[in-house]
C-alpha cells in the first residue's frame, strides 16, 4: 500500500484484494444514537413468499421500503413447537448476522441446527447485502441507496413479532462485518438487544489509514463508489464516528458483551492473514475503550494464532452462547 484514501481520495486495488476474506464468507463528533423504538419508519415491509429449506429452516421472501421495494431473503432456524399461526406464542430471537461478502444462507454452513439449546430460541438470520454494513448509506433514497439498518432494526423486527412469533427478548451477534452490525445494533438501539457478541469484528475502522484503507476496499467492492456506504472518511467523519463501536462504547458498557479474535497469524487449520490482523487490532482497542467506560460484563477471547475463517467463528459462537443464552433467560 503506497497511497492512502486520507491523502489522495483514491482506493488502491491492491487493498482490496488484500482485503478480501474468505467469508461466502482528530477528535470524533459525537455520533448520533436512536433510542429502542425510535424513528420507526418506514412501514410497510410485507413477506411475500414463505420456503421450508429444512426441517426447523424456512427462509422469508421480504418486499422492503428501505431497500427501495427490494425483495430479500431472512432465514429463520425456528424453535421446537414454533407455529407462526399461533399468535400467542412468542419466542426469544437470536440475530445472527453474516460478514461480507456471503448471504443470509451463511451461518447455515456451520452446525447451528445441531446445537440443543438453539431448540429453544428463535434464530433469525437476515440478509445484509453483499457489503451492506448493516448501515443506512449515508445518502440512502437518492440512486437506490439501500437503507440496512432501518430494514433490520424497523422493518424486520416488526414483522417478526407481529406474525412469526418472535418476542421482545432478544440478543444479537455477528461474524466480521456481521460483528460490526451487531455491535452498532446494540449500541444505535439502546435496549432493543439484551447481550451481543462479536467474533473477528470491524471493530475500530477509524483505528488508522490502514483501517480505513481496508474497509473502503470493501465498501468499493464490485465496481461500487466506496464513498456511498459512510461518505468519504473526513468531510463526513461524523458520520463514520456514529458507526465506529469504539465511538460507542458508553452506549455498550452496560451490556453483556462478547469478542473475539485471532492474531493474524498461522493457526491450526490456515496460513497467516493481514485481515484478521488489523481487526485484532481493532477489538483490543475497543475493548479498552469499554473497560475505560466501565463495562463490568465483558468477556474477551483474543486466541492468538488464528485468522478469518469458519472454524475458528463456529468454535467462538459456542463459546458465547452461555453469555447470550444467559441474558435471554434460556437455559445454556
Amino acid at each position: 500500500m503506497t497511497r492512502s484514501w486520507i491523502g489522495r481520495r483514491a482506493v488502491v486495488a491492491a487493498t482490496f484484494l488484500l482485503a478480501l476474506s474468505p467469508l461466502a464468507p482528530a477528535a470524533a463528533a459525537p455520533p448520533v444514537v436512536e433510542a429502542a423504538g425510535a424513528a420507526l419508519r418506514p412501514a410497510g415491509a410485507e413477506v411475500v413468499a414463505v420456503t421450508k429449506v429444512a426441517e426447523r429452516l424456512t427462509d422469508l421472501s421480504v418486499r422492503s421500503p428501505a431497500l427501495g421495494g427490494r425483495v430479500v431473503k431472512v432465514r429463520l432456524l425456528t424453535p421446537d413447537g414454533w407455529n407462526p399461526a399461533d399468535r400467542r406464542q412468542h419466542w426469544p430471537s437470536f440475530w445472527l448476522l453474516a460478514g461480507c461478502c456471503g448471504d443470509y444462507t451463511a451461518w447455515s454452513g456451520t452446525d447451528i441446527a445441531k446445537i440443543e439449546s438453539l431448540r429453544k430460541v428463535l434464530v433469525v438470520m437476515p440478509e445484509a447485502g453483499w457489503n451492506g454494513w448493516y448501515s443506512n448509506w449515508w445518502n440512502h433514497g437518492a440512486g437506490g441507496d439501500p437503507a440496512w439498518e432501518t430494514f433490520h432494526t424497523v422493518e424486520l423486527r416488526r414483522l417478526l413479532e407481529k406474525d412469526w412469533g418472535a418476542s421482545s427478548n432478544r440478543v444479537v451477534a455477528g461474524l466480521s462485518m456481521g460483528g460490526q452490525g451487531a455491535l452498532l445494533y446494540a449500541a444505535r438501539h439502546p435496549g432493543m438487544f439484551r447481550a451481543a457478541a462479536a467474533y473477528s469484528a470491524s471493530a475500530h475502522p477509524l483505528l488508522n489509514t490502514e483501517s480505513i484503507n481496508r474497509i473502503m476496499g470493501f465498501f468499493g467492492g464490485q465496481g461500487g463508489d466506496p464513498r456511498r456506504v459512510w461518505g468519504d472518511p473526513v468531510a463526513q467523519r461524523n458520520i463514520w464516528a456514529a458507526h465506529d463501536p469504539y465511538y460507542l462504547a458508553h452506549h455498550l458498557k452496560s451490556l453483556p458483551l462478547y469478542l473475539s479474535s485471532g492474531d493474524g497469524t498461522a493457526g491450526p487449520f490456515d496460513q497467516p492473514d493481514a485481515l484478521e490482523a488489523d481487526f485484532n487490532r481493532q477489538n483490543k482497542a475497543l475493548a479498552a475503550a469499554l473497560t475505560q467506560a466501565g463495562a463490568k460484563r465483558l468477556t474477551t477471547n483474543f486466541y492468538g494464532p488464528g485468522t478469518h475463517a469458519w472454524p475458528y467463528w463456529q468454535r467462538e459462537l459456542h463459546s458465547s452462547l452461555p453469555i447470550l443464552l444467559t441474558a435471554l433467560n434460556v437455559r445454556p
